[in-house]
């Protein structure tokens, strides 16, 4: 039941995520990354567990947020640079370090629900 909840919540978020990603210049990529997670978390509320398809998204996630880690104006560049300014200030991102150190969060995030599902299916099955 908790976990059924949990997915319900992610759902309802990554849903909201995508939604406000409409407007981005990159928007087809974004919309695509958030519902995908919504999809699956939605599908998880009602048992529906695919490994594979975690498995699948979870590599794929993990790897452009190591990307947008090490990238010029990247998560790094965030930390040792600008001293990990405050990057929820304002929503509009006007300098590069603050979009990519968001979007690596938004995909920690996702991987962190995903993973959950991944694990949790796994033993309700």
């Amino acid at each position: 039941m908790l976990l059924a909840i949990l997915n319900i919540i992610f759902f309802i978020a990554f849903t909201w995520f995508a939604w406000v990603n409409m407007n981005d210049k990159d928007a087809w990529l974004w919309v695509s990354i958030y519902m995908i997670a919504a999809v699956l978390c939605g599908l998880a509320a009602f048992k529906y567990f695919f490994p594979v398809i975690y498995m699948v998204a979870i590599s794929l996630y993990l790897l452009y947020a190591i990307i947008l880690f090490f990238v010029k104006d990247g998560v790094l560049d965030w930390i040792t640079k600008h001293k990990a300014q405050n990057i929820a200030a304002t929503m509009q991102a006007t300098k590069p370090y603050i979009e990519k150190t968001r979007e690596f969060f938004g995909l920690m995030i996702i991987t962190g629900a995903l993973l959950i599902n991944l694990f949790t299916g796994y033993r309700i099955h």
